[in-house]
């Protein structure tokens, strides 16, 4: 009996069935398929139920992990649904979007054992599977506290705001989000494309949310609309901004300022929040040429890139100053742009994007080699002399990250922000204005949507203690 349990854990995990490669990028439907339950199951058995679960600890929002997968393992999966809801109220989109690699799954003892031969165990695609089983089953409502009678404003509904909100809602508190456009969901929304997080299963998992009593109120601007003040003088005991950071970071190169030069945030939030791959049928067009190059090296640049394939733009290609080793994007979305036919241009920098007519025509870059690690941790690219060339394009979609919206500094005037424009918060989330707790891109750390998450839990977390006086 040993050995056959021994043997499970052993065998190679389950490859995620998805489309096929011919299909996919004719679709902007979801790429992976998920598990069976069948598959699910025997994924589930690899688990060793470790006394000490070290992947626990690479959970931002600490779920159970070995709880939920050991009730999968046995057929139980409402029972897994629970466990995993009483921690996260997203698991749907966490189970798609967040990067188990490098977190949980990365610190999973079968992954990192010294006698070798396994493999992590599928926390990821186990948390998806669970997830989707709820949904299909119907939305549940889980148990309440009692109402503390306390008022919490949340700006902003991405992955911090949406957190925030459930888990102070939870907690008795009566919560309204306040967002700025017409639809929730922040960066879940208008951020990833569709073929990784279907619109769908972002909808109903905020229907989920709306069912704990999370108000939302949508087309408000706060600092506009409505300031803080008016927000405290309406009866709010605290406030959470979870505003992310929609303002895109440029080059900072000759033609940067040409006709085809788009910023990955205008390129994606017109395909997914204004339906531009549907046009005519929805009147937001977006303009590509024949040679699509994208700049960047993160999910952000892999999303732009397939999303640019799947508009029927055959030559597609990312240039990226450093190795492919040092790509921030999750190695499973890089395969996947790869097997999809995106070209990668890698340790080359561009230095310039040439005019015709003024328009892109061309970007000149420079090769690289890796020196010393810079401020990041990285090794920083050196260019090498005399080794120009062009790549052909006609479209260059820049993909470098996000600063917040300088809008910002006016939202909360006197709150300390850094360098970056960042809110600066405690261990709590809590800023340096009173009864103001901020998490997500708005404040300094690793812009990932789990890491969010894990920051909106802290932040209600100390918001309900500092409200109830319990601490």
């Amino acid at each position: 009996m040993e050995s056959e349990v021994i043997n499970i854990r052993r065998l190679k995990r389950a490859d995620v069935p998805k489309q096929t490669v011919e299909s996919r990028i004719q679709n902007f439907k979801e790429v992976s398929l998920g598990f069976s339950a069948e598959t699910a199951m025997l994924a589930a058995s690899r688990c060793l139920n470790c006394p000490k679960p070290t992947c626990r600890i690479g959970c931002p929002v600490d779920i159970d992990i070995p709880g939920f997968i050991n009730y999968l393992s046995r057929g139980k999966f409402d029972e897994a649904n629970h466990l995993i809801k009483q921690k996260n109220n997203l698991p749907a989109i966490c189970g798609r979007v967040c990067p188990q690699e490098t977190q949980c799954e990365a610190r999973c003892v079968l992954g990192v054992s010294p006698r070798g031969g396994y493999q992590s165990a599928s926390i990821g695609a186990l948390e998806r599977f669970v997830a989707d089983y709820a949904l299909q089953k119907g939305l549940e409502t889980p148990d309440l506290s009692e109402s503390v009678d306390a008022k919490v404003a949340i700006i902003g509904s991405g992955p911090a705001g949406l957190t925030a909100s459930a888990d102070l809602a939870r907690l008795g508190h009566e919560v309204t989000i306040y967002e700025a456009l017409h639809k929730p969901g922040g960066v879940l929304l208008y951020g990833i494309p569709e073929f990784r997080l279907p619109k769908q299963i972002l909808e109903t998992e905020v229907e989920y949310i709306r069912k704990l009593g999370v108000k939302i109120q949508t087309n408000v601007v706060v600092g506009k609309t409505v300031t803080l003040n008016d927000l405290f003088d309406q009866g709010y005991k605290a406030v959470f901004a979870g505003i992310g950071a929609g303002s895109p970071y440029f080059l900072g190169v000759p033609g940067e300022n040409l006709n085809g030069v788009y910023s990955a945030n205008e390129f994606l939030t017109r395909i997914n929040l204004m339906n531009a791959y549907l046009f005519p049928k929805y009147d937001t067009p977006i303009i590509l040429g024949e040679k699509v190059v994208i700049m960047g090296g993160g999910n952000v640049a892999m999303d732009s890139a397939r999303t640019a394939l799947r508009l029927g733009h055959k030559e597609v290609s990312v240039i990226y100053r450093r190795s492919e080793n040092e790509m921030p994007a999750r190695l499973e979305e890089i395969r996947n742009a790869q097997e999809e036919g995106v070209k990668f241009h890698t340790l080359t920098n561009p230095i310039r994007f040439i005019d015709k007519d003024g328009w892109v025509s061309a970007v000149e870059c420079v090769k690289t080699s890796l020196g010393p690690p810079d401020s990041s941790g990285r090794r920083k690219p050196v260019p090498i002399p005399g080794s120009n060339f062009t790549v052909k394009s006609d479209t260059v979609i820049i993909a470098i990250g996000q600063r917040p919206n300088p809008l910002v500094a006016h939202l909360a005037p006197g709150v300390k922000i850094d360098k970056t424009g960042r809110f600066v918060v405690d261990q709590f989330g809590l800023t340096s204005g009173e009864r103001i707790w901020a998490g997500g891109d708005i404040t300094p750390g690793e812009g990932t949507v789990i890491n969010a998450m894990g920051q909106g839990k802290t932040s209600a977390n100390n918001i309900h203690r500092f409200l109830t006086q319990k601490d």
